[in-house]
């Protein structure tokens, strides 16, 4: 019977800690609704969520799109649609690829460091000193990111997509020859605003799970360097599943 007690301890531990995850984000929510608003933190989180993750989103997107181009030209060339080229690289950056792998880069970017400074924080005391002080630390610390990651995530997305198009003509168009008015006129014939509104909507959903998992897990790390370590390693772990997998589930229930 040891393994049904085994079994029991896991199962009550994963929902009490789901339980202390959805307080944490229920008094984020709380503090994100009320005043007063720090927005020279939040500006502060969007600069180094958005802005310092360009570079990686960047070079993500092009390589993205060239793959996409390079590959598709070889499959479509198989079936004569050589022309439909543009809006198969143009629907899957923007629907499925660039909010999917600007939420994994940022998460691997941003969201690591985020737990780790929360959890230094947590560690060093610092967290209990803004407490006794009376100040918020989820006004100062976690609803700062939240909201930061929900403006960034969308326009890096933006910029993955428009890179990753660009790629996929620079291999499709310039070194397999499918001409420039062919490879983006047919967006205009197959790419829809539901497509675009489709891919923002994910990448918003994505950094609200970023910024919550990663928050919540260096805001509840252990003591120790071991214990930082930890919680970055299973924010980044916990943060890169959920994100592939309510990307399915919103694929699936409403799209």
């Amino acid at each position: 019977m040891l393994w049904i007690r085994k079994l029991g301890s896991i199962t009550l531990s994963t929902l009490r800690d789901m339980g202390r995850m959805g307080l944490f984000f229920g008094q984020t929510l709380f503090c994100m609704a009320t005043p007063p608003i720090k927005f020279s933190w939040i500006i502060k989180q969007i600069w180094f969520i958005g802005y310092q993750s360009m570079l990686v989103i960047f070079l993500t997107g092009a390589f993205s799109g060239m793959v996409l181009g390079l590959q598709g030209f070889y499959t479509l060339n198989r079936f004569g649609s050589t022309a439909l080229l543009g809006p198969m690289v143009a629907l899957s950056l923007i629907k499925e690829l660039g909010p999917v792998l600007s939420g994994l880069m940022v998460t691997g970017r941003a969201g690591s460091a985020m737990t780790a400074e929360i959890g230094i924080m947590r560690i060093s005391e610092q967290i209990d000193a803004m407490e006794l002080m009376g100040l918020n630390p989820f006004r100062y610390l976690i609803v700062p990111k939240l909201i930061g990651a929900i403006i960034a995530l969308p326009l890096l997305t933006a910029i993955f997509d428009v890179v990753g198009i660009f790629g996929g003509y620079l291999v499709g168009g310039k070194l397999l020859g499918v001409g420039e008015g062919t490879y983006f006129g047919e967006m205009t014939n197959y790419v829809r605003m539901d497509d675009v509104l489709e891919g923002i909507f994910k990448s918003l959903c994505f950094g609200v799970i970023i910024s919550w998992i990663c928050s919540y897990k260096g805001f509840s790390a252990g003591f120790g360097a071991e214990g930082v370590s930890k919680a970055t390693t299973q924010a980044v772990v916990l943060s890169s599943v959920l994100i592939l997998f309510w990307d399915y589930v919103m694929t699936s229930l409403l799209f």
